[in-house]
């Protein structure tokens, strides 16, 4: 298998040239826009990306297979027997780019052994890239400088940081955490971008209730644990890749400073005692 430090380089950029392919079809506002089969929209960007990305990581990787949100309609039965795999989502926050928020991004993944081990995600409106591969950190380049990154220490009496979406109930999120803490809810639009906050320790946790893809959290994953945070679902479970059926993910949890007591903070949601 190819050694991870060698693939990041390539991996930003062309998760850059496809992230700068969106922002041409943004900022000229011709695109098509579409709903899929699952009732979620798609748009002509979201095509344009994938297409981009599949055909460049075809040339990096040739033998590598690839699972993108665009093309997800691969068997368990084919996909059980790829040891690696690269996990795309060519335009995480389709809403927010209808919207006109430009809070969106570009997720790549490389998943080995049913984890994801190299994660980039390129916010195309404000050039800024966030990446990392296990055991070799997490980092944020803007303006060409690359820094390290990691969660918030957070004191036992500090206010917790909350990254929201700006398309769900807030009630939704405050009935889940406990009531002694104070909270100051940040609202922000593509679901990886608001990982990366807490990756960063600009948020301390995000809690995603709804419908989301593997590759919403691939890459996500593979940065947050390297700056020292977990993504698990609201059982305290970690995620599953390419070990079932369905490609949906269940509500989970991003959450940085791992000394934090999070069971208190965030308790297990009902579904977790439901009787099997």
């Amino acid at each position: 298998m190819t050694p991870l430090h060698t693939l990041l380089e390539p991996v930003i950029t062309i998760a850059r040239d496809a992230g700068l392919q969106i922002r041409s079809i943004y900022e000229a506002g011709q695109y098509q826009a579409l709903t899929k089969s699952d009732n979620t929209p798609v748009t002509s960007a979201d095509l344009a990306a994938h297409e981009s990305i599949v055909a460049a990581l075809k040339h990096l990787t040739p033998d590598t297979p690839i699972l993108s949100e665009e093309d997800a309609e691969i068997p368990l039965s084919t996909r059980q027997s790829w040891a690696e795999y690269w996990l795309i989502d060519p335009l995480d926050g389709t809403q927010e780019f209808i919207a006109g928020s430009g809070e969106f991004a570009v997720n790549i993944a490389l998943v080995r052994d049913h984890q994801p081990v190299l994660g980039v995600i390129y916010a195309p409106m404000s050039d800024i890239c966030y990446y990392g591969a296990k055991g070799q950190g997490a980092f944020k380049r803007e303006e060409g400088l690359s820094i390290p990154i990691h969660s918030r220490d957070v004191g036992p009496e500090d206010a917790l940081k909350i990254a929201v979406s700006r398309r769900q109930r807030r009630e939704a999120v405050m009935s889940r955490l406990d009531e002694k803490r104070e909270y100051l809810l940040l609202p922000f639009g593509s679901a990886s971008l608001k990982s990366c906050m807490v990756a960063e320790g600009k948020a301390d946790c995000y809690l995603r209730l709804g419908p989301t893809g593997e590759w919403d959290t691939g890459a996500s994953q593979c940065i947050v644990e390297e700056a020292g945070g977990k993504i698990v679902d609201t059982c305290y479970q970690p995620l599953s890749y390419n070990q079932r059926e369905s490609l949906e993910n269940p509500n989970y949890m991003v959450l940085g400073s791992q000394k934090l007591p999070w069971p208190e903070i965030l308790p297990p949601g009902p579904e977790c005692y439901l009787p099997e």
